[in-house]
């Protein structure tokens, strides 16, 4: 399993990491940072660590090459069955390493497209034409490619990444652990609002700052939280400057990132997410689902597959905080269809975002899963046609 950071091998790609050890499969696991912490925890799962020189946010080709020479000395060394690679570096680096080694079994989970097919990266168009080609090189042998979310795969289409035939499977996102999120009753008192993302602008930080100022003018008992990480690398990070300001000038309170999650769900009546990032289905949303919380977030690719508007929370358009806030302020005052939605949500996270099933599938189109009686083979999956994971990836309830 190739990754561009440790840490996402336990926080995004454990279940499954501990799925692949139960049906029996030798699993090594692929990172440019040796973090102690992380090798402990996948060495508790019988996993090995290996670190892997990648530069992850940079552009430059030579550093690049080295990666692609790294996986292939690696793929020869070990002499895998099975490739699966996450994040953009890793799919593309170790689909190109995996043709150059003659693996057969190659297998991308492209966790969402990112900055360059956002509005943010309107002007770089050279950097994206170039990033699409190689996305290209990586995918060409890909026995299938799974997407988060119902845009991504017309979207890779059009901009030449992938053809109408290529292999391309869509799954319920990384899935939630509702063990660790598990269903909270609504607290007591005013309402309580929370974002968790990295702290940065086209995450919608400042349109939650600016709704929560337009809500606490009518309604003052209510509350804002925000938990984040500052993300300096990213073309719209935030810096220290800007979150100063942000504390100074409206009504939240900022808190840092955190391992204990669940714990600020509870807390919380409401999550919002205004994001115009170009996500591929968020955790934090899939999180809040399996907590039992109403969400508000954008009408955008991703996040309006998991929130259907009126539903289990509200849809609102991107970069609008005056719509944010008018959505904020009917949970507000109706007490009991949050309670409603929040039921909802819980629901979806059962029926359709639960880690297992989403793990389930992986394995089964990856042919990974041990054989049970009855069980459906990958091989009659559709090639070159988009499937829809059950729920409302495509509006049914």
């Amino acid at each position: 399993m190739l990754s561009s950071l440790a840490f996402s091998l336990i926080n995004f790609r454990g279940k499954l990491l501990e799925a692949l050890r139960s049906a029996g499969h030798e699993v090594i696991a692929i990172a440019p940072d040796n973090d102690a912490v992380v090798r402990g925890k996948l060495a508790d799962m019988g996993i090995e660590l290996r670190a892997v020189v990648m530069d992850r946010t940079g552009t430059n080709l030579l550093a690049d090459l080295k990666t692609v020479a790294a996986y292939v000395r690696l793929i020869w060394q070990e002499k895998p069955d099975v490739v699966l690679a996450y994040t953009q570096k890793p799919i593309i680096y170790g689909g190109i390493a995996c043709r150059i080694a003659g693996v057969g079994r190659y297998y991308a989970l492209m966790s969402g497209l990112g900055y360059l097919f956002s509005d943010a990266a309107s002007e770089r168009r050279v950097l994206k034409w170039l990033f699409c080609r190689l996305y290209r090189a990586g995918l060409k042998r890909a026995e299938r490619v799974f997407v988060f979310n119902s845009d991504d795969r017309s979207d890779m289409i059009a901009a030449g990444i992938l053809d109408r035939t290529s292999p391309i499977v869509q799954v319920p996102g990384s899935g939630v652990d509702l063990d660790r999120f598990a269903k909270a009753a609504l607290p007591a008192g005013p309402v309580r609002f929370l974002m968790i993302g990295r702290l940065m602008r086209d995450k919608g930080v400042l349109e939650y700052a600016k709704a929560a100022a337009i809500v606490v003018a009518q309604h003052p008992d209510s509350r804002f939280a925000l938990i984040g990480r500052p993300e300096l690398s990213n073309p719209t990070g935030m810096n220290a400057a800007d979150l100063v300001s942000l504390k100074s000038e409206y009504p939240i309170e900022l808190i840092d990132e955190t391992d204990d999650v669940p714990s600020f769900l509870r807390q919380a009546h409401v999550f919002v997410l205004p994001t115009y990032y170009r996500e591929g289905l968020p955790r934090t949303i899939l999180e809040a689902l399996a907590a039992g919380r109403a969400v508000i977030t954008t009408d955008t690719p991703g996040c309006r597959d998991a929130v259907k508007d009126e539903f289990n929370g509200f849809l609102v358009p991107p970069r609008d905080a005056e719509s944010l806030a008018v959505a904020m302020m009917r949970l507000v005052e109706d007490r009991e269809l949050l309670a409603v939605m929040a039921d909802r949500s819980r629901e979806l996270a059962e029926t359709v975002y639960d880690v297992k099933l989403v793990n389930q599938l992986l394995m089964d189109e990856m042919r990974l899963s041990r054989k049970r009686p009855g069980m459906r083979s990958p091989s009659n999956a559709v090639v070159g046609e988009e499937r829809d994971p059950p729920g409302i990836a495509r509006g049914a309830a």
